[in-house]
């Protein structure tokens, strides 16, 4: 027994060879500065191991919205869809459990509406997919090094995308041909893109607590309306925003969404307008006031309870037809003049979301063919 326990078995390594369109998915994380902020982030890969292209979109994790989302961004980055993708078993979309593969619902309906194949790896088997493990160290090294900066996401992904042209430039590890070439044969192997882009939301109905906030997670609360409070209210999660809905549908507010290990308040001030106009003696104490800009502030702290009712009331009126940030710039530049009505903001408001506040005047149509029309020659206009 000694002797045979002595003989080490020699494992191997089979080469696996893969078609053109194939592609494997899989996150990798990194550190940004986002607005300011270092955070740490989590970053979609997608590889096609017969070319060695690939493309990577950022995310705050790993949901089946995020990894939805960023499918379809490089899906009409590239103009197609990967007849087949193959996936770590511990992504946000499923997993594999013995022969049996449970899927969510958003991916499901998802992949029924590409019509791409799926498979996923063996628990703890990595080596499956090498071509985009490699490709998730390839880009932390290249792409994300030194900590890179950015404000809005979603932007900066769009920029993201475009980054893979260094990559395609240089010639492939084994085949000695450029990976833009190889790629292109890649390209001719995807699925045609379905007329219709797929709306990548998933929806839930919360409770909201006595602030008329709903919890997520455990720990991200975002408010809805104060209306709303120990109330269900419908909430429609996207993979960098959350919605709040009303009962028929339509957008109250949208907030961010916050992925953080921490616990997390966001609040859109601008909600508590109702309630606000009912008891405007809270105006001193409220989130709202500190949203508002400093003059704007100034003038209505000054304001008896009355003509802050006004205040609210106008606010309420522009807030629901221009937008929050529209409304108070237009209050803002109206009671600069000494005085805040409803005309004068609404006309600004109106000019502030439309042509602009401080767009210069367009050049205009030519009026020469009507002077050549109306005026003869050597003469004037009658």
């Amino acid at each position: 027994m000694k002797k045979c326990r002595s003989v080490q078995t020699q494992k191997a390594n089979l080469e696996l060879i893969w078609d053109p369109g194939s592609a494997q998915v899989d996150f990798g994380e990194a550190d940004f500065y986002e607005v300011g902020k270092l955070c740490r982030k989590k970053y979609l890969t997608v590889s096609f191991p017969y070319s060695n292209d690939g493309y990577s979109q950022v995310f705050g994790g790993e949901t089946a919205e995020c990894v939805c989302q960023g499918l379809q961004d490089i899906f009409e980055f590239i103009g197609g869809v990967p007849p087949l993708l193959i996936f770590d078993n511990a992504t946000g979309v499923g997993r594999r459990i013995g022969d049996a593969i449970h899927e969510s619902e958003l991916f499901s309906r998802f992949r029924a509406h590409y019509h791409f194949r799926v498979r996923f790896c063996n628990p703890y088997s990595g080596w499956e997919k090498g071509s985009v493990e490699r490709k998730v160290d390839f880009n932390r090294s290249n792409l994300f090094v030194p900590v890179l900066h950015f404000t809005e996401i979603e932007k900066y992904n769009r920029k993201l995308l475009a980054r893979h042209e260094k990559k395609a430039a240089e010639l492939h590890y084994k085949k000695q041909v450029p990976i833009g070439e190889l790629f292109e044969e890649d390209g001719r192997a995807l699925l045609v893109l379905p007329p219709k882009r797929f709306h990548i939301c998933r929806y839930e109905w919360l409770k909201a607590d006595g602030y008329g906030k709903v919890c997520m997670d455990g720990k991200h609360f975002y408010s809805t309306m104060p209306e709303n409070a120990n109330q269900k209210v419908l909430i429609g999660i996207h993979a960098h925003t959350i919605d709040i809905l009303t009962e028929g549908g339509q957008v109250i507010t949208t907030h961010q969404r916050a992925f953080s290990e921490g616990r997390t308040d966001i609040s859109d001030y601008s909600t508590t307008l109702v309630v606000l106009m009912k008891n405007a003696g809270a105006w001193g104490n409220s989130g709202l006031r500190r949203e508002t800009p400093d003059t704007l502030r100034t003038y209505m702290d000054a304001q008896p309870k009355e003509k802050m009712k006004d205040c609210l009331r106008i606010m309420n009126e522009l807030t629901n037809q221009y937008g929050f940030h529209a409304a108070a710039s237009a209050m803002e530049m109206t009671c600069a003049r000494g005085s805040i009505n409803i005309c004068d903001a609404s006309v600004l408001a109106a000019r502030i979301t439309g042509y602009g506040i401080y767009t210069p005047p367009g050049t205009g149509p030519s009026l020469e063919v009507y002077d050549k029309a109306l005026l003869k020659e050597g003469g004037t206009a009658s």
